[in-house]
């Protein structure tokens, strides 16, 4: 509720209806995340997309098993009607009408359906980490926006308090120039900082607005919604050692695990392709009945056998085929060495930002110390007629700059700890 003035000076900006009476709702961080992972579509669509990944093993694994089929087949041919044309055999046509079912069984092919099996699985897996990497930059999306929109409204509130400070300081110096204490070179200069004082103001309301629009666009919400959004817990400093972070990053990050799935896949799918050159044994087998014929056809049928099949000459497609199958796993292999090295650079540029945030919390509430004292003397000095109103107006100038650091380091550490995380694999 300390921050209701604030999101109404923001529904304003933006032109949103609402009655006094009616409170925005409020969000904390984890009810943000769970909205966001609820609406927003490209989570939907990378389960899906895992999902098909899942049925592409099973479509493989059915080679292993038998396929059987039922046929019904009806003939009529002229007397002592032989295919002639088309074709080495020389069959003969019979007038019939039969059905029968019919069974086909790999009995082997010495692994190469077994490492298409393996691929295909290995590729769902690496499907399944691609959807929770779009899971934790969901995550990480809504993080950032959401310290963003606090970090907006701090500054707003900032902002309206300098309005206050320098209209009360303008309608002082007014005064004093009516009673001739005072210039009017005082009231002009009284009026330009509070002028700059209004832009500033005018600049926050615009950026709150802007930030609930990013908010609520990671939320998956259509239409820009204001929110009073809840603080968060200060995290604690960063860990001290990067190594640490950077090794874990390489187990835990989900694109890393996608990249290794899908370098192994792609190996095992070259080995497949190289095992093209071996044999293939299968079994056949078919039956039926045959209730309408003519001599010489018996009433009933029934065959079995086995068949191998030896490549020997293939024009080389099977070369070029594995060829392609290893080149594609070594490009797989080196997309996976240059996604580990930016792992490592981003956790490395994200722990140095931690750090730098954690420092700044210290030093800009010093600075802000430091400010309200030199400002407190210089308002001293003005009333007491030892200084001038541009030294006062520099006092006003350095206070809102340490005012402004101090309101967002806060929420920009915590922007810095929740991004650390996510490089580091801990978002999800």
């Amino acid at each position: 509720m300390k921050r209701l003035p604030t999101l109404l000076l923001a529904a304003l900006a933006a032109g949103a209806p609402f009655c006094l009476a009616q409170a925005p709702p409020n969000l904390s961080l984890k009810e943000a995340e769970a909205q966001a992972l609820k609406n927003y579509p490209l989570i939907r669509a990378s389960q899906l997309n895992a999902l098909a990944a899942r049925q592409a093993v099973t479509e493989t694994k059915a080679a292993e098993y038998p396929f059987a089929y039922a046929s019904l087949t009806a003939a009529g041919a002229l007397s002592d009607s032989r295919i002639a044309a088309g074709g080495l055999n020389n069959p003969i046509i019979y007038n019939r009408y039969s059905n029968g079912i019919a069974v086909r069984q790999l009995l082997t092919d010495f692994g190469r359906t077994h490492n298409l099996i393996e691929s295909s699985s290995l590729r769902a897996q690496a499907q399944a980490e691609n959807a929770q990497a779009t899971r934790a930059d969901a995550l990480i999306g809504v993080d950032r926006a959401y310290f963003q929109a606090l970090r907006a409204e701090a500054l707003l509130k900032v902002a309206e308090e300098t309005v206050k400070e320098r209209q009360l300081v303008s309608d002082q110096a007014s005064e004093l120039a009516k009673s001739r204490l005072k210039s009017g070179l005082d009231v002009s200069f009284a009026n330009v900082i509070l002028a700059e004082a209004q832009l500033m103001l005018v600049q926050a309301q615009n950026d709150v607005t802007s930030a609930f629009a990013q908010l609520s666009a990671a939320l998956g919400n259509p239409e820009t919604r204001v929110y009073a959004l809840r603080d968060e817990t200060m995290p604690g400093a960063p860990p001290p050692d990067v190594s640490a972070l950077i090794a874990q990053a390489i187990r835990n990050r989900p694109e890393l695990a996608g990249l290794r799935y899908a370098s192994a896949s792609a190996h095992r799918f070259a080995t497949a392709e190289r095992e093209l050159w071996l044999p293939t044994v299968s079994a056949a087998a078919a039956a039926g009945f045959t209730p309408v014929r003519e001599a010489p056809l018996t009433d009933r049928y029934a065959a079995a056998g086995v068949n191998v099949t030896i490549p020997i000459f293939d024009g080389r497609l099977f070369s070029a085929r594995t060829a392609e199958a290893r080149l594609r796993a070594e490009e797989a292999d080196e997309e996976l060495r240059q996604e580990a090295d930016a792992v490592a650079r981003d956790v490395h540029v994200a722990w140095l930002n931690a750090q730098t945030g954690y420092r700044r919390l210290g030093l800009t509430q010093q600075l802000l110390d430091h400010a309200n004292l030199a400002l407190d003397l210089a308002e001293q000095r003005y009333k007491l007629g030892i200084g001038s109103i541009v030294e006062l107006s520099q006092a006003q100038l350095n206070q809102t700059q340490a005012q402004i650091e101090q309101s967002g380091a806060g929420y920009d550490y915590q922007a810095a700890i929740a991004n650390l995380n996510y490089q580091i694999g801990m978002v999800h």
